[in-house]
């Protein structure tokens, strides 16, 4: 069964069970923990908690799910995010373990988890992701369940409702579903030939055609055209410098142009450090494209680069394939989220990136 990826109240999730980011002592902690708590019923549940006591991080324990749509509430106790290197990732990983594994003791058929730790116990976002969705796969791997990640929090709920309109608009005017009328004329009259265009002509500016009698601006144009022109030369001549490095050298190269580390790059990228280890090492080896996808976000790269890095591997973004023209939409307005990326997709019925 798949994984899904929704923004969306966990508390409000209609599962059998539900993941809570629980603290190790008996307290109730700020974000996910409180939440569940007052939801499902703050006396019910914080007595089931004294009587547990406390529990070491990385570890689980199941509750009743009181007032929630759930029937079980999956305590997993998460670790507080110090450096990096104090053991937070085990502790993580043994979260979802033992979550899951309480899951299916108990015979849930679908669970909802938050995106552990990466709240009030300081996980990096992308990190948490990249975590959870290993965990979650390989469980996926030989048990049937359907697992959702529940992303909920002021940033991505902001965002999503500032793009949602914009997307949809953004997806009209560029998705082309009439691949037979490619190589048509269209007829005069015609709804195809009166439709207004996929896409806009690019303005550039054009100072001979300015009609003004303002020096200073037609200076002022001109030097802009000129800084432009220069931009776009230095951008060429990197271009030629490059036209013959494979898929892997050209992603270094940009990683090392936007002053970017490698782990940094497949970290944001939500990209398993083993598969970017072997595009790294092997100058030959192409990877799929969602993964290729992937990277061009976590690069932070703009549409010209990600279709040049894509099509070294063999790929192009295609105005027939509406995940394609999804991921477009985020790399051309500089959203470099992986996890809102997969949040769109899942919105418009598509798999997502990083499952």
């Amino acid at each position: 069964m798949p994984l899904k990826i929704v923004r969306n109240d966990i508390t409000r999730m209609e599962v059998d069970a539900v993941v809570n980011t629980a603290s190790a002592f008996v307290n109730v902690g700020p974000g996910c923990d409180s939440a569940i708590y007052h939801a499902a019923g703050y006396l019910q549940l914080i007595e089931c908690r004294k009587k547990i006591g406390e529990v070491p991080e990385g570890e689980a324990f199941i509750t009743d799910g009181f007032n929630l749509p759930a029937r079980y509430i999956i305590h997993a106790v998460s670790p507080l995010y110090i450096d990096g290197e104090s053991g937070e990732e085990d502790k993580l990983r043994n979260c979802y373990r033992n979550a899951l594994r309480i899951a299916l003791e108990n015979e849930v058929a679908s669970v909802a988890f938050p995106l552990i730790s990466t709240g009030s116990f300081g996980y990096p976002r992308e990190e948490g992701m990249r975590i959870a969705v290993d965990e979650i796969n390989a469980f996926l791997m030989s048990h049937g369940m359907l697992v959702y990640i529940v992303v909920f929090d002021s940033a991505s709920t902001a965002l999503g409702s500032r793009i949602a309109g914009k997307l949809d608009e953004y997806i009209d005017d560029n998705y082309v579903d009439m691949m037979p009328m490619y190589n048509m004329a269209p007829s005069a009259g015609s709804s195809f030939a009166s439709a207004k265009p996929r896409r806009e002509a690019r303005k550039l500016p054009n100072i001979f055609r300015k009609k003004t009698a303002d020096k200073a601006a037609v200076e002022a144009d001109y030097e802009e055209c000129m800084y432009a022109a220069e931009a776009t030369s230095d951008s060429l001549d990197d271009r030629i410098a490059h036209l013959s490095d494979t898929f892997s050298e050209y992603l270094l190269y940009l990683i090392e142009r936007q002053g970017m580390t490698n782990s940094d790059v497949y970290k944001r990228a939500v990209v398993d450090k083993k598969v970017f280890s072997k595009i790294k090492n092997n100058t030959s080896y192409h990877p799929n494209k969602i993964t290729a996808m992937c990277l061009c976000v976590g690069a932070k790269l703009c549409l010209d680069d990600t279709k040049d890095l894509l099509a070294r591997a063999g790929y192009a973004l295609s105005p027939c394939d509406k995940t394609d023209i999804i991921f477009s939409y985020f790399i051309e307005h500089e959203i470099f989220d992986i996890i809102e990326i997969d949040i769109a997709l899942e919105e418009h019925g598509l798999p997502c990136l990083i499952v």
